[in-house]
């Protein structure tokens, strides 16, 4: 069997849960076996993730869930798989599944590879590829162990319905206590987060002030995108942190990136370069980000912005 442990906040799945069941249903044809998804807690609509291929959809609902432990939540997990007799054990790649990963595979005594971007190769074992060197190169890794566990980089699979509703059935699992005391919890609301989102606009130093920031917005909304920004604009607190892309920030794979007055260094590079596609706009033709760049446009943003901004309106509207 292979188990997809299917993310869920305030009992909503984010899109990585769906990527995940899709990822694990044709992984588990490929192995010739079915594909089971597991929810923790009090979650809304979890039947629908038989359309997209679990066969079924086991449910945990401990009050102890509702919080995230890493802790508890591997013992869980791993309680699971092994009820459940699963050999290989699907995560997304979010915080959520990098806690999770390792303490999975040091329980399971499993081998196991994170940010895999494609689906495995199963003729003549289990092979897996992922990103290395902060994208620049594509490694392929050989999964010898009994149980194989993997987490799924974001926006590699395409969520695709292959089923219909299935009924949720409660699992017996022992939680243990968590040793972890949760004081408040704060979430970002009314956005899709950084790490989900497939169109980001991002912009740095070149807006010169948080006061220009209302165009980056204004293009952000016209194509339905999240906003970004480099460490040196929320270093200067211009943006909040959590919009920080990059090497020390965060790590996204959109299907489009636009960067705005980013002049594209390393460590910048090294979060935004597995994006499908890069449109860099700067006035500076030696920007090293042109280098990276799918498109590029060399001219003033305060120009170039307003009027992309205008055509994503015309295009839209017509």
């Amino acid at each position: 069997m292979v188990l997809v442990f299917a993310e869920a906040t305030n009992g909503h799945f984010k899109k990585a849960a769906f990527e995940a069941v899709t990822y694990g249903y044709k992984t588990a044809r490929m192995l010739g076996t079915e594909c089971a998804a597991l929810t923790f807690g009090t979650v809304e609509n979890g039947s629908q993730l038989g359309q997209y291929g679990a066969a079924k959809v086991y449910n945990v609902s401990d009050a102890a869930l509702k919080n995230f432990d890493s802790q508890v939540y591997t013992s869980v997990i791993a309680q699971a798989a092994e009820k459940l007799d699963a050999k290989v054990i699907v995560l997304a790649h979010t915080s959520t599944g990098k806690s999770l990963i390792g303490r999975l595979a040091a329980r399971l005594n499993a081998g196991s590879v994170s940010a895999v971007k494609s689906l495995p190769e199963t003729s003549g074992g289990f092979k897996v590829k992922k990103g290395v060197y902060s994208g620049k190169a594509t490694a392929t890794y050989s999964v010898t162990s009994d149980v194989k566990i993997i987490s799924l980089a974001g926006n590699e699979v395409r969520p695709e319905k292959s089923g219909n509703d299935v009924a949720m059935e409660d699992l017996a699992i022992t939680v243990p206590a968590s040793r972890v005391k949760v004081l408040e919890v704060k979430r970002q609301e009314g956005i899709v987060p950084l790490p989900e989102a497939e169109t980001v606009v991002s912009a740095g130093r070149g807006m010169k002030g948080p006061e220009n920031w209302g165009i980056v917005e204004e293009l952000a909304q016209a194509m339905g995108a999240t906003t970004a920004c480099s460490r040196p604009v929320a270093d200067a607190d211009w943006r909040p942190h959590h919009e920080h892309v990059g090497q020390t920030g965060v790590a996204i794979r959109p299907n489009l990136y636009v960067a705005i007055g980013i002049s594209g260094a390393i460590q910048h590079l090294a979060g935004v370069n597995q994006s499908k596609t890069i449109v860099v706009i700067n006035k500076d033709p030696e920007a090293p980000f042109f280098k990276a760049a799918d498109y590029g446009v060399v001219g003033d943003l305060f120009e170039v912005v307003p009027r992309l901004t205008a055509a994503v309106k015309k295009l839209k509207a017509g």
